[in-house]
């Protein structure tokens, strides 16, 4: 891409190592998050209409220009040459275009570099089943994922079939094949990629968002059928994980749900970033459950549902799961956070604190 391009020369200024994203709209500076704070890019002026136009009309085509001006959304990925690829989200806003760009790093992720258990190297590795990263907007999914596939591609021979909207991190053939279809480029939709997939001949299957039955049965159809497949949700955790894909379902199809999901599900990881102590950065949290056949009966039993929190607390020695207050309690000791933030975002911090005081004790939820 040209660096004489308006969005380059824009990029390029307020482009920093710990910007994640970056926000234009009508009537206000460019802003930026920086380390997950919204700062205002002042040494900008403020941005008119025709500004933003050329920006977006910089980044797309004849056909998506259309679909804007019908008032249609539009996603797509967009290149900084020898900087960084980015997620960009192009909207209306008072009557106004305006969008979001979020950046993705050009190197593909290592799962040893994010923070996350030895464990989901493991499962990573599975040869069938189900995985699903889960969180809120932003908290580093899409990253997760992608390292998950990195780590399949270093160590396995397989053909690796991904469907996302957009195109994300780019990954090289290694010891896997892999294909990446974008929806809206390479199939016309997210239906027409969903029902294709099963006829490309993939051993493992990543389908960038579980949003509706037809994607999540699509997903549960996949391991079933001998596949590893993986997805993403925004849950915070794994019980709300569970309860969500459920629950899409219509009632009299629930319990065969329970049933498919309990036998299919090989881990569900639920992250969310958390400030860091001296403003180091965001350092990831994650919650984990994996296979059991304690957390298997628990998905399909909605009575004993509840107790996936518990059987979580109690099988790190045995499978490596952790809650996500457990994995604050490690982050505390390894002094990563501070006790603020670690009581402020725990699930149960009544709990966490009695567990830091020792007045209960921790000694099973300690990550040696």
């Amino acid at each position: 891409m040209s660096k004489e391009r308006a969005i380059d020369k824009l990029l390029y200024a307020v482009l920093e190592d710990d910007v994640s994203d970056m926000h234009f709209k009508v009537g206000s500076k460019p802003i930026i998050r920086k380390s997950g704070e919204i700062i205002h890019v002042d040494e900008f002026s403020t941005m008119k209409v025709e500004h933003i136009q050329r920006l977006i009309g910089e980044m797309i085509s004849d056909s998506q220009a259309e679909e804007f001006a019908s008032g249609n959304e539009l996603d797509l990925g967009y290149s900084l040459e020898g900087k960084a690829r980015f997620r960009v989200n192009i909207y209306h806003q008072r009557g106004t275009p305006a969008m979001v760009m979020r950046k993705i790093p050009f190197e593909v992720p290592v799962l040893d570099d994010l923070g996350l258990p030895e464990v989901v190297k493991k499962i990573s590795m599975e040869q069938r089943g189900l995985i699903l990263v889960t969180g809120a907007t932003g908290t580093g999914k899409s990253t997760t994922i992608a390292a998950m596939i990195n780590h399949i591609n270093q160590n396995r021979s397989a053909h690796i079939v991904t469907i996302e909207d957009p195109i994300e991190f780019l990954h090289s053939d290694n010891k896997c094949t892999i294909c990446q279809r974008e929806v809206g480029i390479d199939t016309r939709d997210w239906s027409t990629g969903l029902r294709a997939v099963f006829r490309q001949d993939p051993d493992v299957i990543l389908i960038g968002e579980m949003r509706d039955v037809e994607s999540i049965s699509t997903a549960l159809i996949g391991a079933e059928t001998g596949h590893l497949v993986l997805s993403t949700l925004h849950t915070t955790n794994a019980m709300e994980t569970v309860s969500r894909i459920i629950d899409v379902f219509p009632h009299e199809q629930q319990h065969l749900i329970r049933l498919q999901l309990g036998q299919l599900i090989i881990g569900i990881v639920s992250q969310r970033l958390l400030p860091g102590i001296d403003d180091s950065g965001r350092v990831l949290a994650a919650e984990v459950l994996i296979q059991s056949s304690t957390v298997s009966a628990c998905i399909i039993n909605p009575d004993k549902t509840y107790l996936l929190t518990e059987t979580m607390e109690q099988s790190y020695s045995q499978y490596g799961m952790q809650t996500f207050d457990m994995a604050l309690y490690n982050l505390l000791l390894d002094e990563k956070i501070d006790r603020e933030t670690a009581l402020a975002t725990a699930s149960n911090p009544t709990k966490l604190d009695l567990k830091l005081k020792g007045i209960e004790t921790a000694s099973d939820w300690r990550m040696e």
